[in-house]
């Protein structure tokens, strides 16, 4: 499995040395290196980009309002000379979090865990009666145990990552797959399913009341996570009466 990076950093030494370390690996192809968070945007708009190697403190744009600014998120690699930024990035699903420098046996265990993302990826096969047209999505099947299960979307109530696995609550069942919450949330519709926190997706139309930054979905609470506020919170503005 081939995967195509870019790497992001507005120090060139910084730029080099994760140019060397995918080098020594035959199924990482480097798309290219920038040092502009704007060129970055539109590189990965336009190409077939996996896999980002993110800087943090970027002077045009921090890395945190790079990704938020994509409408095509690729997995994220942070490489950062401050470790104090490590809970926020996790909070947004990436996948590790590098400390320059980066010895290339801690990159390569990125990498590993790179492709265990990318292998549990895959299952989520979403169908519609308009295949591909996500505003017309009735349902999703995804892989549950030995058996491939479909769930109509306006059953799930909300959506919780529990480590390497996702569950799917729903009124009567919870589903158990193995799965990213990423890729969940890249597959659902974005004006009816909503990432609230770093573990979970909930149902815009299941959510019975809001108190200032807690949901409570029948008997279920659920925090919205500070990095997801003020998306969570325009959301809300933009539907109230």
């Amino acid at each position: 499995m081939n995967i195509n990076c870019l790497a992001i950093d507005d120090e060139p030494l910084a730029l080099d040395v994760v140019a060397d370390h995918v080098a020594k690996i035959p199924s990482l192809l480097l798309k290219g290196k920038t040092r502009s968070a704007f060129e970055a945007i539109e590189l990965i708009e336009k190409g077939n980009i996996d896999l980002i190697f993110l800087d943090i403190q970027m002077p045009e744009l921090t890395g945190f309002e790079m990704l938020q600014s994509l409408t095509k998120k690729p997995l994220v690699v942070f490489t950062t000379a401050y470790p104090s930024f490590a809970l926020e990035s996790y909070e947004i699903d990436a996948v590790d979090y590098l400390v320059k420098p980066i010895p290339f046996n801690r990159f390569l265990k990125s990498i590993n865990k790179v492709k265990q993302r990318l292998a549990t990826a895959t299952p989520l096969i979403s169908a519609s009666s308009d295949l591909g047209n996500e505003e017309n999505q009735d349902y999703i099947f995804v892989k549950s145990e030995y058996k491939t299960v479909k769930i109509f979307l306006h059953e799930i109530i909300f959506i919780e990552s529990m480590k390497e696995y996702v569950a799917f609550h729903l009124k009567d069942r919870k589903i158990l797959s193995l799965l990213s919450l990423g890729a969940v949330e890249e597959a659902l519709n974005k004006e009816k399913f909503v990432r609230v926190h770093r573990s979970f997706i909930v149902s815009l139309d299941k959510i019975d009341s809001l108190e200032r930054n807690l949901i409570r979905l029948g008997t279920t609470s659920i925090t919205v996570g500070e990095n997801y506020r003020d998306l969570f919170h325009a959301i809300v503005e933009n539907k109230r009466i």
